[in-house]
């Protein structure tokens, strides 16, 4: 499972130029899941995220979380984060898991940030043409992968 993760001051999904997710400061955040991905590599990227210090605290350190913040998220869906690209110049998304593996993991991860965050996570919609918009806050953007806990 692999996240992009982006601190905002504001997001947006928009699906056939109507708004389907909407917040103010906090994270967006892209995931794309592949095959190999499990529940443990759910929650352990779920947490990760929520208790990532990555929100400035009074002295402008980045020291606080999306937890303690109490901000929003914004979860969308994007199996581009496992294109190959290795060999020419056409990406390849064979690691990407299969829309009926991956919907299912999505709605888990979805659940648990939910969980965690104790309030509702706006999202995209699975499998949808989105148009994403963001005001980047720092700006402040971070990867993390399952598969390459560093």
């Amino acid at each position: 499972m692999r996240a992009v993760i982006q601190r905002v001051k504001s997001a947006k999904v928009e699906i056939d130029s109507k708004v389907h997710g909407e917040i103010g400061e906090g994270l967006l955040i892209l995931l794309g899941i592949e095959e190999s991905d499990s529940m443990e590599d759910l929650k352990w990227l779920a947490s990760k995220i929520v208790q990532l210090r990555i929100f400035n605290d009074k002295e402008g350190k980045m020291n606080l979380s999306l937890i303690e913040t109490k901000a929003d998220a914004l979860l969308i869906s994007q199996f581009t984060l496992h294109a190959k690209t290795k060999k020419g110049t056409r990406p390849s998304f064979i690691r990407a898991a299969r829309p009926e593996q991956a919907i299912q993991l999505y709605d888990a991860f979805h659940q648990e940030l939910e969980s965690l965050l104790k309030k509702p996570v706006a999202t995209g919609k699975f499998g949808a043409t989105m148009q994403v918009n963001l005001t980047n806050d720092g700006p402040v953007t971070i990867i993390l992968d399952t598969k390459n806990k560093e």
